[in-house]
């Protein structure tokens, strides 16, 4: 009788000892594979959920804010492993808008954005990289026909499920562009060499 429950000890001691073993295994294999866990976003652009604005000082005594109506994006997010996160952004140039018929006439013209020869101005992130909360995404910004790198200071808002079956993730980010560097000819001022980005989205998650 001693020796038979013993025995049932032993057996139970392995097989707890056995579970033990493959659930800590399984879960080093899970976080050693964060790449597993990423994720492609469509920006929710149909559901006005997604923002690309700007500003620009305006003589040195107020700012000119404007935005673009008409682009479209996707990004990947993975929590565990940033540095395999990408972005890509296509803006329909002809969309500029400043609440002002005259001005965004001129704004499309050879003067800024060119747009009836330049229709598009592209963003292709080259590398992130997470710094606590935030991130830094850096790209290939091509715009008026000049592709230059450009650095976006960005943070994630939130995640979660929406109220239709979706799950989403949403991030704002800003950074600056010269005017010159992308040979827009115009010269407004000391105070209106660069252009203030501010971009805000939500990512719609594609099912797998």
């Amino acid at each position: 009788m001693f020796e038979n429950t013993i025995f049932k000890k032993t057996i139970f001691k392995k097989k707890w000892l056995k579970k033990s073993i493959i659930s800590l295994t399984a879960g080093m294999l899970l976080m050693g594979t964060g790449s597993a866990m990423a994720a492609n976003y469509t920006f929710d652009t149909a559901g006005q959920h997604a923002f690309i604005e700007f500003r620009i000082q305006h003589l040195g005594m107020s700012w000119l804010y404007g935005g673009f109506k008409k682009f479209d994006g996707n990004f990947t997010f993975d929590a565990q492993n940033p540095a395999t996160d990408k972005v890509n952004v296509n803006i329909k140039t002809n969309s500029v808008d400043t609440n002002h018929a005259e001005r965004d006439k001129h704004l499309r013209s050879a003067d800024f954005l060119n747009t009836a020869k330049y229709p598009e101005a592209k963003f292709i992130s080259t590398e992130v990289k997470k710094t606590r909360e935030n991130y830094t995404i850096v790209g290939d910004l091509t715009l008026n026909g000049v592709t230059k790198p450009v650095a976006l200071n960005a943070k994630l808002m939130g995640e979660g499920k929406d109220p239709w079956g979706g799950y989403r993730a949403g991030f704002e980010a800003n950074g600056k562009i010269k005017l010159k560097d992308f040979k827009i000819k115009s010269d407004l001022g000391p105070k209106s060499q660069e252009v203030e980005l501010i971009i805000s989205v939500e990512g719609v998650r594609e099912k797998a």
